[in-house]
C-alpha cells in the first residue's frame, strides 16, 4: 500500500512563525529586526534556523533558541530543529512592522539598489562557489576577458579577500598599484579594468581577517575603486556563505550570479549551499559553469576524469540552466599561471569556442533576467 507523502514544510509559513519570536534586548520581533539570516527546510522535515545576535550569553541564546523551537517544531513537515548563531549586527535595519499578508522579509538588495555606490557600473555579476579549488578565479577571469572581446567594458574585481589569485592570472603582481587621493586606480590588462586585495598586501603576507576587516577591505575594494564606466563588473568571490557575500549583497545591486562546480558529486553539494545562499540574499542565480568537465587526450578521446553530467543534473534539480562546460586543458593553466589568459583565446579553437559560448550564455541570461524583471516592475500613473 502507498504510503501517504509527508507535508513538506513552507519557508514562508516558518518566517510567519518568527514573526512571534521575540529579541530579549529589543522586544522587536526577529523577521522585522532583520535578524533571520537564513530559512534551510530539507526534505527529511529539519528546519534549519540562521540567527544572528549581538549577544550571544547563554541565556539569551539559550531564551531565543527555545522561543524558535516552540514557535516552529510544531509546524506540519517539521521533525526537527536546528539553530545556528552567529554575533554581530543585524542584517539588516529595522523597519516598520506589516499588516499580515505583506512581505515580511527583508531583501539586503533592496538597500543596495536605493543606495548604490556604482552608478556607472550597467552589470554587476557574482562569481562564487560552495567550496574552494573547482576554478572560480579561473572562469572569473575568463568570463571577464571573453566580454571584454565581445566589445563590452569590463571590470574584474578580487574579492576573494582571503586568497587573492588574479593577480597572477592576469601578470599584475609584479606592478605596484596606484592612487589618486584616495581612489585606487584598476589596472588596465587584457582589455579589463581590474583591482584586487592581493595587489595591496606584500605576497607572502597571510590575510588572517576577522568579519569587520573582511567586511571593510571589501567595501574598499568595491567603493575606492575608480571604475568609471563599465558594462559589466566581474567579482570573484571567496569560496563558501560566509561574510564577504553578505557584505556584497548589501553593498552592491547585483543583476546576478553564476555558480562553478565540477562535475563529482560532493561539489554538486557545496554548489547546491552557494545557490541556496543567494536566493537567500535576493541575487538572480543566472546559471552553473561545470569546470574540469571533461579532458581530451593525446589520442584525441574525451576522458570524464571526474564523472560526467553533475552541473547538468543538478541545473535541472534547481530549475537553471547550465552556463558552460569548461574542460581540463593545458593550455589554460599554463596561460592563467603565466599572467595571460588572453592566449586562451587565440590558441586552442575548442578552448577559445567553450570560453566565448560561456560569455554569450551569460549575456542571454542577463538579457532573459531583466526583460523578466522589466515585466514584474509595475508602471504608476499620476493623475491630476
Amino acid at each position: 500500500m502507498t504510503q501517504p507523502a509527508l507535508p513538506h514544510p513552507d519557508t514562508d509559513a516558518v518566517y510567519a512563525a518568527l514573526q512571534g519570536v521575540t529579541d530579549p534586548e529589543l522586544h522587536r520581533d526577529l523577521v522585522t529586526l532583520g535578524r533571520v539570516r537564513f530559512v534551510e527546510l530539507t526534505l527529511d522535515g529539519t528546519a534549519r534556523i540562521g540567527i544572528r545576535l549581538d549577544v550571544l550569553t547563554g541565556p539569551v541564546r539559550a531564551q531565543v533558541k527555545r522561543d524558535i523551537e516552540e514557535a516552529i517544531a510544531t509546524m506540519p513537515g517539521i521533525k526537527r530543529v536546528e539553530v545556528e548563531f552567529s554575533a554581530g549586527l543585524a542584517t539588516a535595519q529595522p523597519v516598520k512592522a506589516k499588516s499580515p499578508g505583506e512581505q515580511t522579509r527583508q531583501n539586503p538588495q533592496d538597500a543596495a539598489r536605493q543606495d548604490n555606490p556604482l552608478p556607472q557600473v550597467k552589470h554587476i555579476i557574482a562569481v562564487g562557489a560552495g567550496k574552494g579549488g573547482v576554478g572560480k578565479s579561473t572562469v572569473s577571469v575568463n568570463l571577464a576577458v571573453a566580454l571584454s572581446r565581445k566589445g563590452f567594458a569590463v571590470g574584474l574585481m578580487d574579492g576573494d579577500i582571503y586568497g587573492p589569485s588574479i593577480p597572477t592570472m592576469l601578470g599584475t603582481d609584479v606592478y605596484p598599484p596606484k592612487a589618486v587621493g584616495n581612489m585606487i586606480i584598476p589596472y588596465n590588462v587584457h582589455g579589463l579594468k581590474a583591482m584586487s586585495v592581493g595587489s595591496l598586501v606584500e605576497d607572502d603576507q597571510a590575510l588572517i581577517w576577522r568579519g569587520p576587516m573582511a567586511h571593510g577591505a571589501f567595501r574598499q575594494l568595491a567603493t575606492q575603486t575608480q571604475w568609471g564606466e563599465l558594462d559589466y563588473l566581474i567579482i570573484d568571490l571567496p569560496p563558501g556563505t560566509g561574510d564577504v557575500p553578505l557584505t556584497m549583497a548589501q553593498l552592491l545591486p547585483l543583476t546576478g550570479a553564476v555558480v562553478v562546480c565540477t562535475p563529482q558529486k560532493v561539489a554538486q553539494d557545496d554548489a547546491r549551499r552557494a545557490i541556496a545562499m543567494f536566493k537567500q540574499l535576493g541575487i538572480e542565480v543566472l546559471g552553473l559553469v561545470e569546470n574540469m568537465s571533461y579532458f581530451i587526450g593525446d589520442d584525441g578521446k574525451e576522458y570524464d576524469l571526474f564523472g560526467k553530467g553533475g552541473a547538468q543534473m543538478l541545473a535541472h534539480q534547481q530549475g537553471l540552466p547550465v552556463l558552460g562546460n569548461i574542460p581540463i586543458n593545458t593550455a589554460l593553466r599554463l596561460n592563467c599561471d603565466a599572467g595571460d589568459p588572453t592566449a586562451n583565446f587565440t590558441g586552442d579553437p575548442q578552448l577559445a569556442s567553450e570560453l566565448s559560448a560561456l560569455a554569450t550564455a551569460v549575456i542571454q541570461q542577463i538579457a532573459a533576467a531583466s526583460l523578466e524583471l522589466e515585466q514584474r516592475t509595475p508602471s504608476i500613473t499620476v493623475r491630476d
